[in-house]
């Protein structure tokens, strides 16, 4: 199991990426979210700068944001600092788009535009449609240091729907997930990405790689779930579950992946949103208000027992959270990305580095 730390990146907190590596994580992931936090390509161009060890990528990066070659240029550009030790995590979108009162971006345009940024980090010509007909494009300069492509820079994909799981099998180098997806569930979306990969006339290699968001908080004697400490460290992460709810409901009325556990909570919530002072029209931008980030004090009561063990949150002690990476590694994922509030980061990381990835 890899561990992995997704940031959210405040640009004059760069140096945090260099804790994470002196702490002994794997990767560091930094959230891609114009609206909320600092450029993530910005912040990643100075950790690569101040770090040796440590994989560096977006977690993740967003497709209707940017056109797919300005993005293959962006993490190009890091690989070019950082060779080898670059990675691409690409979605379409859920919280970066609906901020912004949007939708996420289409299963076939995303499929479409993973394919032309897979053939750009090969170093390869494509066929580019920007809409006004196709014309073929590469990378004119790879060679005078302004990128790499030499060296591979994985493709992670965020996917759970079925399009974008084929689409994940046949341009992709691994998969994000949420932590609490079941083994039945992981296992369906693998079949889903290996009929993808045939589509293609390829085959998912054994280095694919598969990753989980999750978030954790080791307890010390005497804690709950909720104890003021853990809500401190853990609440912006829970509570973004709940932004992730409102939202499927305002499209259409789906409540379909609220937890069962979690039902009476989602209809305080609810009644919550709807007393808002935003009139509805603008209500994303006071739900998404502290998205993983921070907890604004009001929502602070929503982050019950039942809403962190719904969300697959590692809370509990050291020997409780390494049973839960054991059988989240024997259902097959490589590696567990942890995203903290952003105030209590370097405390809850350096904690879990030191009782559960030392010991693990």
């Amino acid at each position: 199991m890899k561990f992995g730390v997704t940031v959210v990146p405040r640009v004059a907190d760069w140096q945090l990426f260099v804790d994470l590596e002196r702490m002994g994580y794997d990767c560091a992931w930094a959230a891609d979210s114009q609206m909320l936090y600092s450029d993530a390509y910005a912040v990643l161009a100075l950790a690569a700068a101040n770090t040796a060890r440590i994989r560096l990528g977006t977690g993740v990066s967003v497709a209707g944001v940017r056109l797919a070659p300005v993005t293959a240029h962006s993490i190009a550009t890091i690989n070019q600092m950082a060779p080898g030790r670059v990675f691409l995590g690409i979605g379409t979108g859920h919280t970066a788009m609906r901020v912004m009162g949007k939708d996420p971006v289409k299963a076939a345009a995303f499929r479409e535009y993973l394919r032309v940024l897979r053939a750009l980090l090969h170093g390869e010509e494509v066929d580019y449609d920007l809409g006004a007909g196709k014309t073929d494009i590469r990378f004119l300069h790879p060679d005078q240091g302004f990128i790499d492509v030499e060296h591979p820079v994985p493709i992670y994909v965020a996917a759970d729907g079925p399009l974008a799981l084929k689409s994940a099998g046949a341009y992709g180098d691994g998969r994000v997930c949420s932590h609490n997806q079941t083994r039945a569930r992981l296992q369906k979306s693998l079949e889903t990405m290996q009929a993808g990969a045939a589509a293609v006339g390829r085959t998912l290699p054994d280095t694919f790689h598969t990753a989980a968001l999750s978030y954790a908080c080791v307890l010390q004697p005497g804690e709950s779930m909720t104890s003021d400490r853990v809500i401190d460290e853990i609440g912006p992460m829970a509570a973004a579950t709940l932004h992730y709810w409102w939202e499927l409901y305002q499209m259409n009325g789906d409540t379909s992946t609220v937890a069962g556990r979690c039902r009476n909570l989602w209809d305080e919530y609810l009644a919550f949103t709807e007393r808002m002072e935003l009139p509805l029209a603008k209500r994303y931008q006071q739900v998404h208000l502290g998205h993983c980030a921070f907890l604004p004090p009001e929502e602070r009561r929503f982050i019950t027992e039942d809403l962190i063990r719904s969300t697959g949150g590692l809370v509990g002690t050291p020997d409780e959270i390494i049973a839960l990476l054991r059988e989240r590694e024997a259902m097959g994922l490589d590696e567990i990305t942890l995203l903290p509030a952003m105030a209590t980061a370097r405390r809850n990381l350096g904690d879990f580095a030191e009782k559960v990835i030392a010991r693990y």
